[in-house]
Formats: structure tokens, sequence, C-alpha cells
């Protein structure tokens, strides 16, 4: 029997590898049922879907290693990651799903999210008031007007599969939908700002940079909570609380 590898595991799903497939256990089936409509839909490499038994989702493993991980180094070429900006762009000008993603928030419940995640974190001493303050306002950029796009909505790094200077596989579909398009694209450099100009090249279209890194400060500003209740470290080096602190 091959040996099982816990991928990740919190309260809300856990990840299993066995072999060359992986289960995913989802608290909400919802977030599942996401994830296989997405993946027919999306014009870019997925994981093939083997079978599902609520609450279980088996799909088979992506050829290729992972572009790169938060809070370390990312040894992918430019050029690799000039690929993963080309994958981007060609799910964004995909026809639209049916179904608004977690890039799709309303603005204004955006905003009031942001506002209680910076009020909690500061009354808590969890961060400094002048480094949340900072961010709250390098993240106001992110609230304009903004064209729907098919977006995958959790495009960590981690998600996008190369081999070599080829895009693979990009995996967990499961936040996807329409919204806005810069935000895979801030999602997908968090933690790795040095790689922005590869990404960008690759997209082959204008990309407001200030969006992009007024997605990085809101991003971290609303998942430092989220994290730590979960088991996961932002403090970590490279990770969300670095990300705020690159903006002092």
């Amino acid at each position: 029997m091959d040996e099982v590898e816990v991928v990740v595991a919190h309260s809300e799903r856990a990840t299993l590898r066995v072999g060359d497939m992986f289960l995913k256990v989802d608290a909400d089936q919802a977030r599942i049922d996401v994830e296989v409509a997405a993946m027919p839909l999306a014009p870019v490499p997925t994981p093939r879907i083997l079978w599902r038994e609520p609450p279980v989702l088996a799909i088979a493993a992506v050829p290729g290693t992972a572009l790169g991980r938060l809070g370390e180094p990312s040894t992918a070429s430019p050029a690799a990651w000039a690929a993963a900006g080309a994958a981007v762009r060609t799910l964004h000008e995909a026809p639209l799903p049916s179904w608004t993603g977690r890039a799709g928030q309303r603005l204004d419940e955006l905003a009031a999210d942001l506002d209680g995640e910076c009020e909690w974190l500061v009354k808590n001493g969890v961060l400094p008031a002048d480094l949340v303050a900072r961010n709250r306002e390098v993240a106001e950029a992110a609230f304009r007007p903004w064209a729907p796009a098919f977006t995958h909505g959790d495009l960590q790094v981690g998600h996008v599969f190369v081999d070599g200077d080829e895009v693979t596989g990009i995996i967990d579909w499961s936040e996807a939908g329409r919204g806005d398009a810069l935000y895979d694209l801030a999602i997908l450099t968090l933690g790795h700002e040095e790689r922005l100009g590869d990404v960008v090249d690759g997209y082959g279209a204008d990309v407001d940079l200030d969006v992009i890194r007024a997605w990085w400060s809101l991003r971290s500003l609303l998942t430092v909570r989220w994290l730590s209740e979960h088991g996961f470290d932002p403090s970590a080096p490279g990770c969300e609380v670095d990300v705020l602190r690159s903006r002092m």
C-alpha cells in the first residue's frame, strides 16, 4: 500500500496524497461543487477527477513541481513564471462561469471585513497599529470598479505546477468563479514580489501594479487571524506579516 501523506489538514478541510491520487475531504460540499464545476470549464491544465463520494473528492496528481512556496525562494525560471502569467491570462479571457467566486466579493462586504480584521489585529495586539494603518491605506487601491473575469480565486504559488518552463497543472479550484483578475495575479505573486515582472510579462496586458500591491496588503490583513487559528504561522519568514512589513 502506498504511504499516505497529509498535505494539509485543519478543521475545515483536509487533503491527503496516496500515490498519484489526492483525496480532498471538505466540510463544505459547496466548495467541492465549485471545484468539480470549474475544472472542466477552465482552458488551462487541471487535475483529472477520478471519483467523488461526498465528502471526498479524488483527483489525479498533475505532473511537474510547484512553481514555489510561500516563505521560500522559488527555484523556477523566469520563463516558468512568465508561462504562469500567460496561463492566467488564458483563464481570465475564457467565457465567464455562472457563479461568483472568492475574487468577486462585493466591495462593501470586502471593506467591512477588512475594517473588522484591522480592528481585531490592533485591539488584540497582534500587529502594531502603524503597520495595520499603513497597509489599510495601501489596500484602498483595490476598491475600484473592475470587469469580471474567470478567476481561480486561490491562485497561491503552490497551486501552479510546472515542468521546466511549461505549466503542467493548476490545482485547488474551490474558490473559482467570476472575479477581479488582478486578485489572481496578486495571490500568485504574494511573497514573491521579485517575480511580479516575469508574471506580468507573460500575462501580456496592462496591469495596475498599485492594485496588485493593494491586494497583497488586503489579503495579508484578512488572513492573519484565520491562519493563526488554523495552525499556520503568518509570521514565518517571507509570509504574510513580512508582506505587510514590506509596505512600510
